[in-house]
């Protein structure tokens, strides 16, 4: 199918609150519904209803986002996989301003959220701020130091208090993996080549901060601007966008759809498979994780 000729609207930020989200049988056969059968197939294949619920709302926001933005109806688009697994448009293109339309998701936490751009490759990444398991934040910090640079970790551990360390230990997370998302390069690319230098010592709540920059091989790439958010007290978010030189004049905050928002527009792809919420309804929330 090809897609026609429609407006584009500016940079879109979502995000679905899976942690809260408890689907109803209707609600997750409706879901089951709209997406691809090979996309029905994996989520299926979890074995937690956490994670489920992760790809499920993941599915959910690309196929809303490419539908409002590139005006195709929703049983017409087309989504594939990339060998690194960074999802795409499969859908012939016949606009040059369509063909550039980017987007990605991401999930942790309670959230799932979504990134898409018109104009530039992005990439999006959000973190759930908490204690490592063992509660040993020095000990967490020893394991992951080749993870960050020098000057990354005389960052975050500027703070006396060890779970503002997390806090930008977790910020500095998401950034590094929404570069690598963009890049579409999977968990391969070595870290350490990635410098984040942030101008913004705590972004709150309601907040994007733009002024991060960012250094590969210790050199300065001005063409990614990162857009950075507190989606609450426990959760941040990094988007990074290839091309932007400078900040953009009122960055778009997440906006969190709930499940009626998301399947508004919806049109069932496969026929009700009763079993699948049997499925569903059988699988834990997820694993049980004991403090050591």
């Amino acid at each position: 199918m090809k897609v026609t000729a429609s407006l584009l609207m500016s940079g879109m930020r979502w995000a679905m609150k899976t942690g809260l989200w408890q689907p109803s049988r209707e609600e997750w056969l409706l879901a089951a519904r709209c997406v691809q059968q090979e996309e029905k197939d994996r989520i299926n294949k979890f074995v937690f209803a956490k994670d489920a619920k992760y790809a499920m709302a993941g599915r959910l926001l690309i196929r809303k986002a490419v539908s409002d933005q590139l005006g195709i109806q929703w049983k017409d688009i087309q989504l594939g996989r990339t060998e690194k697994g960074k999802p795409y448009l499969t859908n012939t293109v016949d606009n040059a301003d369509h063909a550039l339309f980017s987007f990605n998701v991401s999930h942790s936490g309670d959230y799932a959220v979504l990134a898409a751009e018109r104009k530039h490759v992005v990439g999006v990444d959000v973190m759930k701020v908490d204690y490592p398991n063992r509660g040993d934040v020095p000990e967490f910090f020893r394991m992951m130091r080749r993870q960050f640079t020098d000057h990354e970790w005389s960052t975050i551990k500027t703070p006396h208090s060890e779970w503002e360390q997390l806090k930008l230990f977790y910020r500095h997370w998401c950034l590094k993996e929404s570069y690598v998302k963009a890049l579409g390069v999977g968990i391969g690319f070595e870290l350490q080549r990635i410098d984040f230098h942030l101008k913004t010592p705590q972004v709150r709540t309601g907040e994007v901060s733009q002024d991060t920059q960012v250094y590969i091989d210790r050199t300065h790439q001005p063409d990614w601007l990162f857009q950075e958010s507190a989606l609450d007290d426990t959760h941040c978010a990094a988007v990074a966008i290839q091309g932007l030189t400078q900040a953009v004049s009122d960055p778009p905050p997440f906006r969190v759809l709930e499940f009626s928002e998301l399947t508004g527009v919806a049109q069932p792809l496969l026929p009700e498979d009763v079993s699948y919420w049997e499925s569903f309804r059988n699988k834990k929330e997820r694993p049980q994780l004991t403090k050591r």
